[in-house]
């Protein structure tokens, strides 16, 4: 799960990601307010067009939406790797789901003031039953 870093940043940014999973299963914004740099963006594209939203859009997206809790949906949450190239910049991919669409998202983290955050988070979706 990781590329030769075993400190404990590798604890602290899987906290942070169990954290990410717990705000989208949950719709919960403070979760995610903690957690997304406030310069954070998102990027996804279906190869046509490009989906770039701010940290503010992506929340409207997420606070507008029934969360996976309400509607009983089961947890698909698992992290895939995270590469660290020094010690404040970490790229995390991670697995996801709001069934019927399964997500693949890159997370690239920040440490700031001894503090790992979200800066961006590219994502691909594919939806099946």
């Amino acid at each position: 799960m990781t590329d030769g870093f075993s400190d404990a940043s590798i604890g602290e940014i899987t906290e942070l990601l169990q954290e990410y999973f717990d705000g989208l299963y949950d719709g919960d914004l403070e979760k995610f307010d903690r957690i997304f740099h406030p310069n954070a963006h998102l990027y996804a594209t279906d190869g046509e067009a490009l989906t770039d939203w701010s940290r503010t859009e992506y929340f409207e997206v997420i606070g507008g939406r029934q969360s996976s809790r309400e509607q009983g949906l089961a947890r698909h949450d698992k992290i895939l790797s995270i590469h660290k190239a020094g010690p404040d910049t970490a790229l995390a991919t991670v697995n996801c789901a709001i069934p019927p669409r399964y997500f693949t998202d890159y997370l690239t983290l920040i440490r700031i003031d001894g503090q790992w955050r979200i800066i961006s988070k590219t994502f691909h979706t594919d939806t099946h039953e």
